[in-house]
């Protein structure tokens, strides 16, 4: 199991707030250099497949932190597209997303989601919600190793 130093995490987040906040949370923890961020669904599938400006120099991440209303390709499409592709389907997928829908929660667990977090409007809460995720999934979970 990678150490949490070792664990890269992709967020996948439009909203230049809740960005800021991942990264700032991150680099508190000592996680900055492991945190890498795209602003939509056609940027994050480039970087997940190692397409275009992602083809050398990164490795897949051993999480996704995926907000569902994105640009050009939807979360939800991104959250199918990951689950479906037999290379990608093993990374771990946490919806951090506003939406606390009922139909987006269960179609989010139908399509193979790890995990559903709503993001909390609240500063504070936002920031527990974050350290939960850090500490479940950074010293809890033992994650996949990238095959490729």
């Amino acid at each position: 199991m990678p150490s949490a130093r070792d664990v890269e995490v992709l967020l996948v987040e439009d909203n230049p707030g809740d960005a800021r906040l991942v990264h700032e949370a991150f680099a508190e923890w000592h996680l900055v250099n492991t945190l890498h961020h795209v602003i939509d669904g056609v940027e994050a599938m480039a970087f997940l497949r190692r397409e275009g400006k992602y083809a050398t120099g990164y490795r897949r991440p051993d999480l996704v932190l995926l907000d569902l209303n994105l640009p050009r390709k939807d979360g939800r499409q991104v959250l199918a597209d990951i689950k479906n592709d037999p290379e990608l389907r093993k990374i771990p997928v946490v919806a951090l997303t506003t939406s606390s829908a009922r139909s987006d929660i269960d179609a989010c667990y139908r399509a193979g989601a790890n995990a559903y977090v709503t993001k909390p409007l609240d500063f504070s809460e936002f920031l527990t919600a974050l350290s939960a995720l850090r500490v479940f999934w950074f010293s809890v979970v033992t994650l996949p190793e990238d095959d490729s």
